[in-house]
C-alpha cells in the first residue's frame, strides 16, 4: 500500500471494462426475445448490486490509500461467511445511504452488525440512516443477539439540515432501550465527529486503533472558537480517550480491532437472559497454583518486606484456564484492573487492586473504571472475583476537590447491587472504607477467603498511633530524660562533654526506634491480621497460595449450578 496518497494505486480492476451483463433465468431455458419480464430482472439485479457498487472504484482506492479497509471489507474480515444484508437500499438514492445494516456469524454466533460506508457521503448520517439504525437495533434486541458497530462517519450529513440530528436521536434512543439487553462492541474507524462519537460510546465496549480520532468536534472547530492548535491525535486520538476511559481497548491497526471484536464476543453472552458461552477446558481446576507461592515468598521476604509491590495480574493469570484473559481498560488506572477469564470453562470477571501502581490505592478514576466493569457483569450474568490489596482510598485535596466521595459511593453501589455470584480474596493489605466497600460478606459476597498473608484492620500501620498512643507518649515522653541520663553516663566514661551530648543522644534514637518498631510488631500480630475477621466469620477461610484455583472454582462451580441466569428484576438505582 502506497505512502503518498497522490501516488497510484495498483488495482487488478479495469476502471474501463464494460459492466458484464448478469445472467438471469433457469438455466437450459429455450432462448426466446427478452421482455418486460427481462428488463424487471436486470433492473432488480442492478438494485442488488448497487449497495456494493456505490462507492466506486475511485473512492475504493481512496479509501485504501488512507490504509482503511471499506466497510464491505471490514464485515467480511470479521464475519464467518457473507453477510446477509438488511434495508439494502434504504435511503433517497437507492444506495443504502452511507450505511450497511446486516446480519453476521461470528465463530458461528448470530451477531447484528452495522457499518458506515465512507466511501458514499463520509459516512454520513440523516434521517434514513437513523431509521434504518434504530430498526437494527430493535431487531438485535427481538432475537437477543449482540451488535457489532463499525463506525467510520463525518457526522450528521449537512444537506440533511435537522433531518440528520433526526436521525441521530432515533439512533441514540434505540441504542439507549437495547443497553442492558443485548452486549454490543463499537470499532472507531478513521475520522470521526459530533454524534458518530456519541452513538459509539453507548455501546456495552468501545475499541479504538492508532491513527484514528472522534471526538465532539474537531480540530478545525477548536481552532475557530478557541485559538488552540491542537492536532486530532491530541484533541481525540486513542491515547486521550484511553486515559479518560472512553475507550476500552487501543489496538495497533483495523484487522487488529476486528480481532479484538471476535475475541470479546468469546466472553459475552448473547443478552441478560443467558449465561455467557462455556468453553471446556483440558486445565484442571485442580491445578496447584505454585507461581503465587514463588511470587509472594520473593516479594514479602525481600529488604521491603510486607510492603513490596506486585503486578496483581500474575494473580489473574494463575486463576484462569491456561492463563489467559482479557484486559478491560487496561490503559487506564492501573491501580486497579479489571479483566474477563475463564475458571473451569466458566467466564469469569475480575476486579483486582494492583499494589504495583500506587501501592493499590483506589482513586476517582480506579473507583469508576470498577464500578462500570461491575455493572456490565451484573447485567450480564458474569460472576465476579474480587482480589484485595489495597491501603485505602487515595487521600488529598485534589481527590476530594474532584468528588472521589461520588465516586467511591459509584463502586460501593455497583457492589451492593451486584447480584451474580461474587467472590473476595484477601490477598494483602484490606484496609478501612476500602475493605468495608470492596464485597464483604456484609454487601453481599458469596465467598470470602483469605491468604495468610492478609493484613485487614481499620488503619494500616499508621494506627499503632492510635492503639498505642500511651505506649508511645510514655516512650517519647521520657526522651529528654534519658538524654540527660545517658550523657551523665558518657561523662562519667570519660568523653567530653559535647561528645557525650551526641552520643546520648544517638543512643536514645536507637532505643525509640527499636520501641517503635516492637509496638507495630504487637500492632500487625493483635490486630493487623486475618485473626480477628476469621474470629468474626468475615473470613470464610485461609487458603494456602498454591490452593488458590482449585478452592474458587470449586465454589464457582457450585454457585453457577445454583444461579439462574435472567434479566435484572430489581429496582434500578437513581445513580449509576
Amino acid at each position: 500500500m502506497a505512502d503518498n496518497k497522490h501516488s497510484t494505486f495498483a488495482s487488478l480492476d479495469n476502471p474501463f471494462a464494460q459492466p458484464s451483463s448478469a445472467v438471469l433465468g433457469a438455466p437450459g431455458q429455450v432462448a426466446t426475445a427478452p421482455g418486460r419480464y427481462e428488463e424487471t430482472l436486470h433492473a432488480g439485479a442492478a438494485l442488488q448490486r448497487r449497495p456494493f457498487e456505490a462507492a466506486g472504484i475511485r473512492n475504493t482506492q481512496r479509501q485504501h490509500l488512507k490504509h482503511r479497509m471499506t466497510v464491505w471489507e471490514r464485515i467480511r474480515y470479521l464475519a464467518d461467511a457473507e453477510p446477509t444484508v438488511y434495508y439494502q437500499n434504504w435511503g433517497p438514492n437507492l444506495d443504502g445511504a452511507s450505511l450497511v445494516t446486516a446480519l453476521i456469524q461470528v465463530n458461528g454466533r448470530d451477531v447484528a452488525i452495522y457499518g458506515h460506508d465512507f466511501t458514499v457521503r463520509a459516512g454520513s448520517m440523516d434521517a434514513t440512516n437513523g431509521k434504518k439504525l434504530a430498526r437494527l437495533f430493535e431487531l438485535a434486541a427481538k432475537r437477543r443477539i449482540p451488535l457489532v458497530g463499525l463506525n467510520d462517519s463525518a457526522g450528521a450529513y449537512i444537506p440533511a439540515g435537522v433531518g440528520g440530528l433526526d436521525g441521530y436521536a432515533d439512533a441514540f434512543t434505540a441504542l439507549r432501550k437495547i443497553s442492558g439487553v443485548v452486549p454490543s462492541i463499537m470499532c472507531m474507524f478513521g475520522f470521526n465527529a459530533g454524534g458518530g462519537s456519541y452513538l459509539p460510546r453507548q455501546g456495552s465496549f468501545l475499541i479504538q486503533p492508532n491513527d484514528t480520532f472522534f471526538g465532539l468536534t474537531g480540530p478545525g472547530v477548536v481552532k475557530s472558537v478557541l485559538g488552540e492548535d491542537v492536532t486530532p491525535d491530541e484533541l481525540g486520538g486513542p491515547g486521550v480517550h484511553s486515559q479518560s476511559g472512553v475507550t476500552d481497548f487501543v489496538v495497533p491497526d483495523e484487522v487488529a480491532a476486528l480481532r479484538q471484536v471476535r475475541e470479546l464476543l468469546n466472553y459475552l453472552p448473547d443478552n441478560n437472559a443467558v449465561m455467557a458461552p462455556y468453553q471446556p477446558s483440558s486445565d484442571p481446576v485442580s491445578r496447584k497454583t505454585w507461581d503465587l507461592d514463588i511470587l509472594l515468598k520473593k516479594a514479602f521476604n525481600s529488604p521491603t518486606g510486607f510492603n513490596t509491590p506486585f503486578d496483581i495480574t500474575v494473580f489473574i493469570q494463575q486463576l484462569c484456564d491456561h492463563g489467559d484473559f482479557l484486559e478491560v481498560q487496561g490503559e487506564r488506572a492501573r491501580n486497579t484492573v479489571t479483566a474477563l477469564g475463564r475458571m473451569g470453562g466458566h467466564v469469569v470477571g475480575f476486579v483486582a487492586n494492583n499494589s504495583a501502581v500506587a501501592s493499590g490505592q483506589i482513586d476517582i478514576d480506579a473507583a469508576y473504571k470498577n464500578a462500570r466493569f461491575i455493572r456490565f457483569c451484573n447485567l450480564y450474568n458474569i460472576p465476579v472475583i474480587f482480589l484485595e490489596d489495597t491501603t485505602g482510598f487515595l487521600p488529598g485535596r485534589e481527590q476530594e476537590g474532584r468528588g472521589i466521595v461520588q465516586a467511591g459511593r459509584a463502586m460501593l453501589d455497583a457492589i451492593v447491587d451486584l447480584r451474580t455470584p461474587r467472590f473476595l480474596v484477601l490477598v494483602r493489605n484490606a484496609f478501612g472504607g476500602a475493605y468495608a466497600s470492596y464485597n464483604n460478606y456484609p454487601t453481599g459476597a458469596d465467598f470470602v477467603v483469605a491468604l495468610p498473608t492478609t493484613r485487614v484492620a481499620v488503619m494500616g500501620p499508621a494506627g499503632v498511633e492510635y492503639v498505642y498512643k500511651d505506649e508511645l507518649r510514655k516512650v517519647r515522653g521520657s526522651v529528654a530524660q534519658r538524654i540527660a541520663a545517658e550523657t551523665e553516663a558518657q561523662e562519667k566514661a570519660g568523653l567530653p562533654g559535647e561528645e557525650a551530648m551526641q552520643a546520648a543522644q544517638a543512643l536514645v534514637r536507637d532505643w525509640v526506634k527499636r520501641e517503635e518498631q516492637e509496638l507495630a510488631r504487637r500492632y500487625e500480630r493483635e490486630l493487623m491480621n486475618p485473626n480477628e475477621a476469621l474470629s468474626l466469620g468475615s473470613i470464610s477461610q485461609i487458603v494456602m497460595p498454591w490452593d488458590l484455583r482449585q478452592v474458587l472454582a470449586e465454589q464457582m462451580d457450585f454457585c453457577l449450578r445454583h444461579y439462574t441466569a435472567e434479566p435484572m428484576q430489581s429496582v434500578q438505582r437513581e445513580f449509576h
